[in-house]
């Protein structure tokens, strides 16, 4: 016995007309006399009684109409309660995008906060430029981001400075300066450096760039990538030294070794902004509930920045 044909049945026996019963279900009548016919063979019984002026329900008949509609009403009720939390799981996902040291840093520790609070919101994660993750606020395609604030701000999107990032150097492992705790820019004066694309990754690229400036000194930039992790695979193959953020070093990569850059009292040219992002005048439950996580939980990811 099929749902469909004990549907069928339902119709035409609270109808007792085959052809109002057809039109109720949207289909032709000789369509529901063939669901009914085979439902009453696998039954092996006979539900209805027909005579050439009227249809009457056989004793079996009046037995399963009232045992049908029970049946039904139980698995419309099975079916309403799947759509009911699938409807609900999709309004539960919420989508976030991140600059890459923060994808490192911030979210892992931000993410297990918010989960432990709201276990049934499921976070899709974006790792991305900054110049890449803005466009997809405008779109709809982000609910939230934690970026770079741009020299520029677009007054379509709301920003919320978080933290500085402090400067961490990344030297080779066998680097003679990888033994130490700290170093200077003076250290590292001399030495080939890998710096960001400045129109990919300005505040990176000028960071490296300020740092010296601030320090009198010029950095002999010997290699230009686009991703923080290129820059720190060639580290690696020991093409030179960067400077990158804090969080980068926790980006397993192996023949690096990341070291506490030591600067001048009272400089700030050392550390980079996070900022979290969202579409101004937006409403979103979820973007409020994690941003209140973030408020109550901002001093402890700062010390870790």
């Amino acid at each position: 016995m099929e749902l469909h044909q004990l549907r069928c049945f339902v119709a035409a026996a609270e109808e007792l007309h085959f052809g109002r019963a057809a039109q109720r279900l949207e289909m032709l009548p000789s369509a529901l006399g063939r669901h009914i016919k085979l439902l009453e063979q696998d039954l092996g019984v006979r539900l209805f009684a027909r005579t050439t002026r009227a249809v009457s329900l056989t004793e079996d008949g009046a037995t399963l109409l009232r045992d049908g509609r029970a049946l039904l009403k139980q698995a419309e009720a099975i079916e309403a309660g799947f759509r009911k939390r699938d409807r609900k799981s999709a309004l539960r996902r919420f989508r976030v995008g991140a600059v890459d040291s923060a994808a490192a840093g911030l979210l892992p520790s931000l993410l297990r906060d918010f989960r432990h609070a709201h276990p049934d919101v499921v976070v899709q994660l974006l790792e991305e430029k900054t110049i890449r993750l803005l466009p997809r606020l405008l779109s709809g395609a982000l609910d939230l981001a934690f970026v770079r604030p741009p020299e520029r701000a677009d007054k379509r999107i709301e920003f919320r400075a978080l933290l500085q990032e402090s400067a961490v150097v990344a030297l080779p492992q066998r680097h003679a300066l990888a033994r130490r705790t700290s170093v200077t820019l003076s250290d590292i004066a001399e030495q080939p450096l890998i710096v960001p694309e400045r129109r990919a990754r300005p505040h990176s690229h000028d960071l490296t760039v300020k740092l010296f400036e601030e320090a009198g000194l010029s950095p002999r930039i010997h290699q230009i990538a686009d991703e923080k992790q290129t820059i720190v695979n060639m580290v690696a193959a020991r093409l030179g030294v960067a400077i990158v953020p804090r969080w980068t070093s926790r980006m397993a990569i192996s023949g690096v070794r990341f070291v506490s850059l030591k600067l001048k009292r009272g400089s700030h040219a050392g550390r980079l902004p996070l900022a979290a992002a969202w579409l101004k005048g937006s409403r979103d439950p979820i973007r409020d509930e994690m941003l209140a996580v973030l408020d109550a939980k901002l001093k402890g990811y700062a010390r870790e920045a």
